[in-house]
């Protein structure tokens, strides 16, 4: 049966429609509100031409993750690809990347974007008690939600992608008729390096689709569920950012700049007022929810397959006994957004996340090489991506092209961040083999 349990005590009841609308979700985030004015004050109306490069560029991450997540079907996602073709060791590097240098602060940042955004109607949110209660309220939900089953978390994320999506769309069908030609001719090509810093920003705002094959153990039918939802995801996310970009470079044109905090909210209030910009305002805060609702039903399963592993405690790996979700994982995670998001470290802490994803991509790209070259049965026949090496060859030149855009601090940061890593696990190997000696 599709939702029988897995050798990890899980059940596998997400489907194709489940994956795609949590990629939707996971990367149309709070930054497609200001995306477009970030990319029509830079580019003007060639900015749809950044949205296709960096669509190719995440395609070929995207195509490499599919294939391995159709060959690799455990729980863990980008972890548990890595730790299958390198081992524990740089399995171990990557779930801190991913869970805590991504994850967890992204999510605090997301949860204080989203209480801004309430602020701006109840500025009560800015008190820092009511915000507190607030984040407790909203985490609490959400780590319940998913400790009483992967079916209701993911049936939670695609109502929410839904809720947020609809005024999006309503954006784009009803912001057609404002639409002004003259405002979709570009009058010269911007400089190489306006395009490339336009690039890196949007390379970021289609990032996240990865957060969604935490729970590549409930997939239904992996082999077929991970490069389909993958698929089908990242191309409605595409014509959605393509469609958006288009109406608010045609409705708003020169006067981008002045509504450069709140493009969409702009485009809406012209459609149907001054509701519109009401209307927008609490889809981003929903938008937010979503995210992060998104990430504390997935990336949790990074660390429970790592307490499978015996790389984490092993509280980590307890599944429920009612619900079969790994909950003491999920209540863990939700916890450490929570206590993040109220003292506001993550701000200190970001500098880590840039980097930290582009080396989670980097890596599981060349697991996906590695794993190739190893034969498979005739009856484990999985996705394989077409082109051969070609896409991998260009998902690592865009990221070593984009690390090599970062700051010293985060490049000095990551390398801090690793190394303590690095400390801990031979730490921890070190103690548990002195355990077990003395048992």
């Amino acid at each position: 049966m599709a939702n029988e349990n897995t050798e990890e005590g899980l059940k596998r009841v997400v489907g194709i429609s489940g994956l795609a609308l949590s990629i939707v979700n996971g990367v149309i985030g709070s930054g497609i509100f200001v995306l477009p004015a970030i990319v029509g004050i830079a580019m003007g109306a060639f900015g749809l031409f950044s949205y296709i490069v960096c669509s190719i560029m995440l395609a070929s991450i995207m195509l490499c993750y599919a294939e391995i997540g159709s060959r690799v079907t455990s729980s863990g996602g980008s972890y548990a690809y890595v730790e299958a073709a390198f081992g524990n060791f740089f399995g171990f590097i990557i779930n801190w990347l991913f869970t805590f240098g991504w994850g967890i602060l992204g999510s605090a940042a997301v949860m204080n974007i989203l209480a801004d955004s309430l602020a701006l109607l109840f500025p009560d949110f800015l008190n820092p008690l009511i915000r507190g209660f607030f984040f407790f309220i909203l985490i609490g939900f959400m780590v319940l939600i998913n400790i009483r089953g992967t079916k209701q978390g993911i049936g939670l994320v695609k109502l929410i992608t839904i809720i947020k999506v609809l005024p999006l769309l309503g954006i784009i069908i009803f912001g057609f008729s404002q639409v002004k030609t003259g405002n979709l001719h570009w009058e010269h090509i911007p400089s190489l390096k306006t395009f490339g810093d336009t690039a890196l920003i949007l390379f970021y705002a289609f990032a996240g689709f990865e957060t969604s094959l935490g729970v590549s153990g409930e997939f239904k039918n992996p082999k077929r569920t991970v490069p389909l939802g993958i698929c089908v995801g990242g191309i409605v996310v595409l014509i959605v950012y393509i469609l958006l970009q288009t109406v608010t470079q045609g409705v708003l044109g020169a006067e981008m700049a002045t509504f450069k905090d709140a493009p969409l909210a702009a485009v809406a209030e012209k459609i149907i007022g001054p509701a519109g910009a009401t209307i927008l305002l609490i889809t981003a805060a929903v938008s937010c929810f979503g995210s992060v609702s998104a990430d504390v039903m997935a990336t949790p399963r990074t660390l429970f397959a790592a307490a499978n592993d015996g790389t984490f405690p092993g509280f980590l790996g307890k599944v429920h006994p009612k619900f079969a979700t790994p909950y003491l994982a999920v209540l863990t995670y939700g916890t450490l957004i929570f206590f993040v998001s109220v003292s506001g470290g993550f701000k200190q802490l970001a500098v880590l996340a840039s980097a930290a994803i582009l080396l989670v991509y980097l890596a599981v790209i060349l697991a996906t090489i590695k794993l190739r070259s190893q034969k498979q049965q005739p009856a484990e026949k999985t996705f394989r991506m077409p082109g051969g090496l070609l896409f991998p060859f260009i998902g690592i030149a865009a990221i070593i092209w984009l690390l090599t855009s970062l700051s010293k601090w985060e490049i000095l940061s990551t390398i801090i961040f690793i190394s303590a890593v690095c400390v801990i696990y031979f730490v921890m190997k070190y103690l548990k083999n002195k355990i077990e000696k003395h048992a």
